[in-house]
């Protein structure tokens, strides 16, 4: 099932449990003021089902997005700027794991899209940049704080004050994304390949773990172990626990049910 909206299509595929959202917007999949809402609306709608357990961010074309559309962009009151990046970044809020697939550019607020994912794989070919600084500007959807907690304060530095491109071969070596692979097909054979490996996991043991990685990173070292801790105890206490234990010895594949 499809359904459309602003530049962004919401696709479910492997029975529901996987909700894909496609870019599509022209050749370099411009990023209107208008797809920063239906992004949330998206969000909002796939966070409701409990039977999506995945995410997979897309873009059609030969390129992620190239950005924000800057003419629109001038055309909105100063005063709705104060909730910029809260719609476009609603993949980090979300409960459920969210992967990015990129291939050619990632530009601006498009950069600022997949930064909030939480799996990101590209291409050699895949360009990444937040050149908001040639417009006089500066990122203001969260690339300056979540690439610096990536590739560190003095690389986020460099790239933010000179809009300098990063390479796919130097966002893979710096941990901005996971996987390269060589071309868009491979790409898209990585991607599913790591669907079908996360769907075999439990999605409460998923959700849990990802809430413990985005809160924790952010805290002081001894209060993420007690974050840690705790929710491993919590964990301790699920059924998709006592299924896994019981798989591995019974050496079968595990039926998580999420609970």
């Amino acid at each position: 099932m499809a359904l459309t909206g602003g530049e962004i299509r919401l696709e479910r595929s492997h029975d529901g449990r996987v909700a894909n959202l496609t870019l599509n917007h022209g050749r370099y999949n411009i990023i209107t003021w208008e797809t920063r809402q239906v992004m949330a609306d998206r969000f909002a709608e796939i966070d409701r089902d409990p039977d999506v357990k995945l995410v997979v961010i897309r873009a059609e074309g030969e390129h992620f997005s190239s950005g924000g559309d800057i003419a629109g962009f001038m055309e909105v009151d100063p005063i709705d700027l104060t909730d910029l990046g809260h719609n476009v970044t609603a993949a980090a809020r979300s409960p459920k794991p969210v992967i990015a697939a990129i291939d050619g550019y990632c530009f601006g607020v498009g950069l600022e899209l997949v930064l909030a994912t939480d799996i990101r794989l590209a291409t050699p070919r895949s360009r990444f940049a937040l050149p908001e600084m040639k417009l006089g500007m500066i990122p203001g959807s969260g690339g300056t704080q979540r690439l610096a907690r990536l590739i560190g304060l003095s690389r986020a530095k460099y790239h933010v004050l000179t809009g300098e491109r990063i390479t796919g071969d130097q966002a893979l070596d710096w941990g901005m994304v996971s996987v390269l692979a060589p071309d868009g097909e491979a790409l898209e054979q990585e991607t599913l390949a790591l669907v079908d490996k996360m769907l075999g996991y439990s999605p409460l043991a998923m959700r849990t773990a990802k809430e413990v990685l985005d809160k924790g990173i952010d805290a002081p070292l001894y209060s993420g172990i007690e974050l840690e801790r705790k929710a491993y105890s919590m964990l301790r206490a699920s059924s998709d626990f006592a299924e896994g234990v019981a798989a591995f010895g019974e050496k079968r594949a595990p039926k998580f049910t999420g609970r």
